[in-house]
């Protein structure tokens, strides 16, 4: 095998607390997350000469060792010893700089990917080591299905998936640095914690709506004020149905859950329509290798 294809999967968070800062500046973190069925094609292919060469749909991304991608292939290439070289061809379709672990998932499928095409024969364990090393989110999207983040991020415990349901995705023409939101984040007995449990048990039961009663993340705090257009996001994304709407990760997309299909096509339209957002789309859950055959339980 001489080149490999993958979709390398966006996340969403469907609450996100932030415990405490610890001494060592790290903060201590405890959220859901969830895949999504919006992803990033990546293609990588062997190269008879040495070298990483990475190619992009996008312009302005990096494609020398300030892409995440890049750094993956060389990890592999030292660490394993490789001679060959590789391409790695990125189709972007995930948000930049989003909250959605573009980045992440890119690095993830590179990860994945080379110990394929090179037989390597990594485990699940030896891969999420390699990965916590290039950025917390790696070792999530890996493991590519719906899970309890805790500790840094590194900690992450496997849990029922959210169910089939309409998710729309917009992200403002604003940029958001994950850094200068964590440094500017208040924790104190003001600060109010987001049910992760709550939603833990929800989407246990089943139940949309308890899941999306309690989302919530403790990072709008920061980036909503500075950035007054992703709550205009989340009252348009009400205001056109959505039983919920939140920010993801620490920003500036925002996500809103539907529980009818046309509701969500309408939203979808009528959110490009009032240029909030110059990235938008109408996605759904993706969950790997489990049949979710509950049903809602309670009605509105």
């Amino acid at each position: 095998m001489d080149t490999i294809r993958l979709k390398a999967r966006a996340k969403i968070n469907l609450g996100l607390d932030v415990v405490r800062r610890r001494e060592d500046g790290y903060h201590e973190v405890k959220m859901v997350m969830q895949m999504l069925r919006l992803y990033d094609q990546i293609d990588i292919e062997k190269t008879q000469e040495s070298g990483i060469f990475v190619r992009s749909n996008l312009s302005f991304l990096p494609t020398d060792e300030r892409n995440i991608a890049y750094k993956a292939a060389k990890v592999m290439i030292d660490q394993f010893g490789l001679e060959q070289g590789v391409i790695i061809r990125i189709e972007k379709h995930i948000p930049v700089a989003a909250g959605m672990a573009g980045g992440s998932t890119d690095c993830a499928a590179v990860l994945y990917g080379m110990n394929k095409l090179f037989g390597l024969r990594l485990n699940q364990k030896k891969l999420r080591e390699l990965g916590v090393k290039l950025g917390a989110d790696v070792p999530y999207c890996l493991m590519r299905q719906t899970a309890l983040s805790e500790g840094i991020g590194e900690i992450l415990t496997p849990i029922s998936p959210l169910q089939d349901c309409p998710i729309l995705i917009a992200k403002p023409s604003v940029s958001v640095s994950t850094r200068h939101v964590y440094e500017h984040l208040k924790l104190d007995e003001q600060t109010m914690h987001p049910d992760i449990d709550g939603i833990v048990t929800a989407l246990a039961d089943g139940d949309l709506y308890g899941v999306t009663d309690r989302m919530a993340n403790v990072l709008e705090t920061v980036t909503v004020p500075e950035h007054p257009v992703i709550d205009e996001i989340k009252k348009q994304m009400m205001a056109s149905g959505a039983v919920n709407a939140l920010m993801s990760g620490s920003g500036p997309t925002v996500f809103g859950i539907f529980d009818d299909e046309e509701k969500a096509k309408k939203a979808c339209e009528d959110m490009k329509a009032s240029g909030l957002a110059r990235q938008i789309y109408l996605t759904r859950p993706f969950n790997q290798k489990i049949k979710d055959t509950r049903k809602n339980k309670r009605k509105r």
